[in-house]
């Protein structure tokens, strides 16, 4: 299938098939396509948190909208982003970067002074809806990734961020919680939106073509 017959195929579940679930090898080509998403300067200034333990999950319950999709998915992505920028974390990016490319370190200083500058200037929290930016866009190619393999998603903007926080002690690694996704497979029965026609904006209304 094609990229977007996958894409009209997927759909945000609502409910999840407890008993069954994705394989490891399926889980670690969802985790590699958010990984080799592109970020702003290439900082890839996030982490992604695969949970399956049930005992973990069932914690993080209370923090969720739509707690039996988090209790039953086969396993729960947290997309975790930095809390800011800082030049260590900046640094540290960029020396993997030479290194990995066989440059010698400090090849980009002119340019990561800039960006180290232009963070600097921004509040802790205009940092972090920086970070939130580059998170979503790995969020869709972790989705779009699931759609081919046929495993089943639902992305969650909705829910307590402390909670996930807390028991994760994502502050303990300086992250916080920016967006969840739920992965398994659709219980064909509870789910009632697989039945249904997908709905979008007709192409004439959703796209201004500027020539």
């Amino acid at each position: 299938m094609t990229l977007i017959q996958n894409l009209n195929w997927r759909h945000a579940v609502k409910a999840y098939d407890a008993t069954k679930k994705v394989s490891q090898e399926n889980i670690d080509k969802i985790v590699e396509a958010a990984r080799l998403a592109p970020t702003s300067s290439g900082l890839q200034p996030f982490k992604v948190i695969v949970v399956e333990n049930q005992e973990i999950k069932e914690k993080l319950v209370e923090g969720s909208l739509n707690p039996e999709c988090m209790r039953d998915c086969s396993h729960l992505l947290v997309f975790a982003g930095w809390d800011k920028y800082t030049p260590e974390r900046i640094d540290y990016i960029y020396d993997l970067t030479t290194s990995e490319r066989g440059l010698p370190q400090g090849r980009f200083n002119s340019y990561t002074d800039k960006i180290k500058a232009k963070f600097g200037s921004l509040s802790d929290a205009e940092n972090h809806n920086h970070v939130a930016n580059q998170v979503y866009i790995a969020l869709g190619l972790a989705l779009a990734q699931a759609a081919e393999l046929k495993v089943d998603t639902t992305p969650v903007g909705g829910f307590d961020k402390k909670v996930i926080d807390d028991v994760l002690k994502l502050h303990d690694l300086n992250l916080k919680s920016v967006v969840l996704m739920y992965v398994g497979y659709a219980d064909a029965e509870k789910d009632w939106v697989g039945p249904m026609k997908k709905v979008r904006l007709p192409k004439e209304e959703f796209v201004i073509e500027i020539k």
